[in-house]
């Protein structure tokens, strides 16, 4: 069962990629889904026979022997225990509706064979990651996983904004990767396998270890849980490597949805709960993580406050809950912090499609500012991306409400250092997270209709365009028309404008947004049932009563650690601060978009500096443009112009050709066809010959 949960979607990818030219685009539609959404029903299987009564903790299923170099052993193998099946669940549900989503929202695109294999090989690569019986498979899913990311962000390789966010986001994950890649190699060092059953029950003989870096004494377990960690900090866009995340948003819209919600940021959650039996032995490393977590938290949702892009807010918004999930990971409620990654599946794929479904409905406007009332249009969506907004504020009886409530509650009673910081960031993050939730929706749903006066004005600009173009094009003596082609949000060529376009439209119908096919509201209503049930339903056994027999020992929990039994005796005023503050984030949002929706220029234009600084992301891309991309390009130049051409090539290659062909040149000279140069030359050479004998006096006896 399991080697079908995992190889499934490889071979689906394969039939896609390779024949989809031959079977057609419709043909890999099906196959893939299908495969799909079969893995996913063998995975819910799994998922209740592993925490079911009947489970018996971990078990390894040998796949191959992979590869042996001295020392180093390693097999390729699933793991299987309550944390893989549970990632197992949440990757292929989350993947399978992605599939079936995309369907409808690509019917239009000319390369959905290529999408779909895209997108299995993405699901192949995480569900390769979560079944990892070692680091070394680990880290191939992890690698792969990145590299189907870059495929899935650049797929529209013609906009030059994809390439660019396609390459940001690889880049910027091989430097967490390098670090992954030294908690390996230390790991090894330390342990001389990669082998998890080789690690955890040994864990205790290297407690107290110390390795020499850097000419200082480390302690070497948390020297490597924090290499493994900067590893997670890429691939989950925590504070600092967060930049690539925003910029993600130029892949299609399916793709946001599979690589924020369940897959590609939650590997760095997934990792540190794995290892968990080393990041428990090394509390300052759980210190960095509490830290990082609640900052991340903070940082993600001031940024959101601002932002414009349908798509950004929600990627800001999974960028803070990752926040919220490693705080739950430093502080050592690891269940909870999973928990969160379960619930956040649900909810976050939920609004991410039915984003994708405002975008349809506007044909491709991303910009909430063009939006409004279109509540009254597509009302399915509209409810539809209530739930999600409900569930992601943690309103009461939601799936967010349990998970969330759990890890502020963790970092309050909490002794570990920075959990003060984890917890007032994380309390005021959920105040920001219903604010710009609310925004979202009062926006784009409720309000007067923007997008009616926005279609006007983009057409009039258009037609003025297109006017002034083809007088240009008509005073250059050039016949015919303007032909320049633009391209849309969803890659989709922008047709030039028509001489008939410039007359005045009688019906406006073409503008009106309309409700998406079923194919695409079915995966939002079954998301949506997660998103309102999924926290009720597997509470008690995620952080519950039942948490031991749901968990059998897939998470470590320390001697000291107790944080899952002592968040429920947390102060009243605790429980509730998750609840009051989506209430006043509520209000305040309601006030400002719905009361008074001059209210936010106004602030905006009152507070500038603070608005330029939210808006522009704490101005993190300009910092790292100025210390690590222009001085990289700089040193690239001086490399190729100086070191490869004017050195190597001018030297070498290129500078010995040059010198021959002046040697030739002389030579040639030479040949004047004058019988006394000849005889001249054989003199000199003669006398040359003669001088060398006696000087050097060879002959002589």
């Amino acid at each position: 069962m399991y080697h079908a949960i995992v190889f499934l979607p490889l071979i689906g990818s394969l039939i896609a990629g390779l024949f989809g030219r031959w079977i057609g685009a419709k043909a890999s539609e099906v196959v893939t889904t299908s495969i799909l959404f079969f893995a996913a029903l063998l995975s819910w299987v799994a998922f209740f026979q592993v925490t079911g009564g009947e489970g018996h903790g971990a078990a390894r299923i040998q796949v191959a022997h992979w590869f042996s170099a001295g020392d180093l052993v390693v097999d390729w193998a699933f793991r299987v225990d309550a944390l893989t099946v549970v990632m197992l669940v949440v990757v292929t549900t989350v993947s399978s509706l992605v599939h079936l989503y995309s369907m409808g929202y690509m019917e239009e695109d000319p390369h959905r064979p290529r999408f779909f294999s895209y997108l299995s090989l993405f699901t192949f690569a995480m569900l390769m990651l979560v079944t990892a019986d070692n680091l070394v498979q680990m880290f191939f899913g992890w690698e792969g996983v990145g590299l189907a990311s870059y495929l899935l962000i650049g797929f529209w390789y013609e906009k030059p904004s994809a390439n660019a966010a396609a390459i940001k986001a690889f880049i910027v994950n091989r430097v967490g990767d390098f670090g992954f890649s030294l908690g390996i190699f230390l790991v090894f060092v330390l342990f001389g396998t990669v082998a998890f059953d080789g690690i955890f029950p040994r864990v205790a003989e290297f407690k107290d270890a110390s390795f020499h870096f850097l000419g200082t004494d480390w302690h070497a377990l948390t020297l490597a849980c924090l290499l493994l960690f900067m590893g997670a900090m890429g691939k989950s866009a925590q504070f600092l490597l967060h930049t690539w995340l925003p910029d993600a948003m130029e892949g299609p819209t399916p793709v946001s949805a599979l690589i924020h919600a369940a897959t590609m940021v939650t590997a760095g959650v997934f990792m540190v709960a794995r290892l968990s039996p080393l990041f428990e032995v090394a509390p300052a490393a759980l210190t960095a993580v509490t830290v990082i977590g609640g900052i991340t938290a903070f940082f993600a949702a001031t940024v959101g406050l601002v932002q414009n892009d349908i798509k950004r807010v929600i990627a800001y918004s999974t960028c803070s809950q990752l926040g919220y999930m490693f705080v739950a990971l430093g502080v050592g409620a690891y269940a909870a912090g999973i928990f969160h990654l379960f619930t956040h599946a649900f909810f976050k794929a939920l609004l991410f499609l039915g984003a994708g479904s405002v975008i349809h409905a506007m044909h491709h406007e991303q910009d909430m500012r063009n939006m409004g009332a279109l509540r009254r249009y597509i009302p399915f969506t509209a409810l539809m991306m209530a739930i999600g907004t409900l569930a992601l504020i943690g309103f009461p009886f939601t799936a967010g409400y349990y998970s969330k409530d759990a890890i502020i509650e963790a970092a309050y009673m909490s002794t570990r250092p920075g959990h003060v910081l984890a917890f007032l960031a994380t309390v005021t993050a959920a105040f920001f997270t219903s604010f710009y939730s609310w925004r979202l929706f009062f926006l784009t749903f409720e309000g007067p209709a923007r997008w009616a006066d926005h279609h006007a004005d983009a057409h009039h600009q258009a037609a003025a365009h297109h006017a002034a173009a083809s007088l240009a094009h008509e005073a250059d003596g050039a016949p015919g028309h303007h032909e320049g082609v633009a391209h849309d949000d969803k890659g989709h060529d922008i047709e030039p404008v028509s001489h008939s376009a410039l007359e005045p439209h009688g019906d406006h119908h073409a503008h009106t947004p309309h409700e998406s096919p079923r194919v695409m509201t079915i995966p939002l209503a079954l998301l949506a049932i997660g998103a309102l049930l999924a926290g009720l339903g597997f509470k008690n056994r995620f952080i519950g009563e039942g948490m031991d027999e749901f968990w059998k020992g897939a998470l470590a929990h320390g001697p000291d650690n107790h944080i899952m039994h002592d968040i429920h005796s947390a102060p009243a005023w605790v429980a509730s601060s998750p609840f009051v503050m989506l209430v006043l984030g509520f209000l305040l949002a309601y006030w400002m978009y719905i009361r008074r929706p001059e209210l936010p220029n106004q602030l905006a234009e009152s507070q500038p500096l603070l608005y330029r600084f939210l808006l522009n992301k704490w101005y993190f891309d300009e910092i790292y443009d100025r210390i690590f991309v222009r001085p990289a390009k700089a040193l690239g130049t001086f490399l190729w112009k100086v070191g490869d051409g004017a050195i190597i090539d001018g030297l070498g290659p290129d500078g010995i050709a040059a010198r021959v062909v002046d040697v030739t040149r002389g030579v040639v000279r030479l040949q004047t066809g004058y019988v006394y140069h000849y005889a001249f030359v054989m003199l000199i050479g003669v006398a040359a010959l003669v001088s060398w004998y006696l000087v050097t006096g060879v002959g002589a006896h």
